[in-house]
């Protein structure tokens, strides 16, 4: 009999254990989802808008409001800008095309094309200016006028895309090279002065940093600093600045100087780094 007794306890004892383990599932909590961070969302969505491969658009990570901020120009069509359309995706239109400004007219030339001085620099003795980098692509030499008379010298470095800036040498020693600049950085809010060859001189505010373009005509530029003064063809490689800091060098945008726009900038700090040259 004692031992039966010690069976029916071991057993009982086995049961009871049987009886908690199924109670600690009824009960059991699941383990939280990992929610990633808002950082590591900004991100993803930043690579869906990056990896869409849609031309005609430019985008910015905004920590503040934890979207990616999206402007698209005309040339969008309705179904890639609702491929755009994403959590932590803000999509805003604008009129226009973004495009390199190029074009055929005066300033300074070469080959086919126009574009216009942004500023001059120095390394050691010698002088150099900086320009848009799709202007330094299509032109191995730059002169003053159309007619390709006057020298002022050879590009010698350019980065477009990925980059747009460009520098060329002064070879022509009977041109002048006045400064009064000091490159520096771009903030939000600052408000900015334009000139180009096409359209003088304009005003307006940066309204965003580290903005990456892929214009519609082809060419994806990134870093680029966003603006709401207008430009046109022609433009491009012109100064942007604030009283004497050299902030950009035009690159590309959207609409004219009737009805305003956006346009983008090369910041001039990473240009005269790249090149070890000196804003004068």
């Amino acid at each position: 009999m004692r031992i039966e007794r010690t069976s029916a306890r071991r057993r009982i004892a086995q049961l009871a254990a049987v009886v908690s383990a199924v109670a600690a599932c009824l009960y059991a909590v699941p383990p939280a989802a990992a929610v990633p961070s808002p950082a590591a969302q900004l991100s993803a969505a930043t690579a869906t808008v990056d990896q869409s491969g849609v031309k005609g658009i430019a985008w910015y990570a905004d920590a503040a409001s934890g979207k990616v901020v999206v402007t698209a120009d005309s040339s969008v069509s309705a179904k890639d800008l609702a491929a755009l359309k994403h959590d932590g995706v803000q999509v805003n239109r604008t009129t226009g095309v973004f495009r390199p400004l190029l074009s055929a007219g005066d300033a300074i030339y070469g080959g086919q094309y126009r574009c216009s001085l942004g500023f001059n620099v120095v390394k050691g003795s010698t002088y150099y200016f900086l320009t848009a980098g799709h202007c330094g692509k299509v032109a191995k030499t730059w002169y003053t006028n159309s007619g390709h008379t006057t020298l002022i010298g050879p590009t010698v470095g350019y980065s477009f895309p990925g980059n747009d800036y460009a520098l060329v040498q002064y070879s022509n020693s009977s041109l002048s090279h006045p400064g009064g600049f000091t490159a520096a950085n771009a903030f939000v809010g600052e408000n900015v002065t334009r000139k180009g060859s096409t359209t003088g001189t304009h005003s307006g505010r940066v309204t965003a940093l580290n903005v990456t373009v892929r214009y519609s005509g082809g060419g994806r530029v990134s870093g680029m600093i966003q603006t709401n003064v207008c430009a046109e063809p022609g433009d491009s490689g012109g100064p942007l600045y604030d009283g004497s800091k050299a902030v950009g060098i035009t690159s590309g945008g959207s609409g004219n100087c009737q009805t305003g726009g956006t346009t983008f900038y090369q910041p001039v700090t990473e240009a005269a780094s790249t090149y070890g040259v000196t804003v004068n």
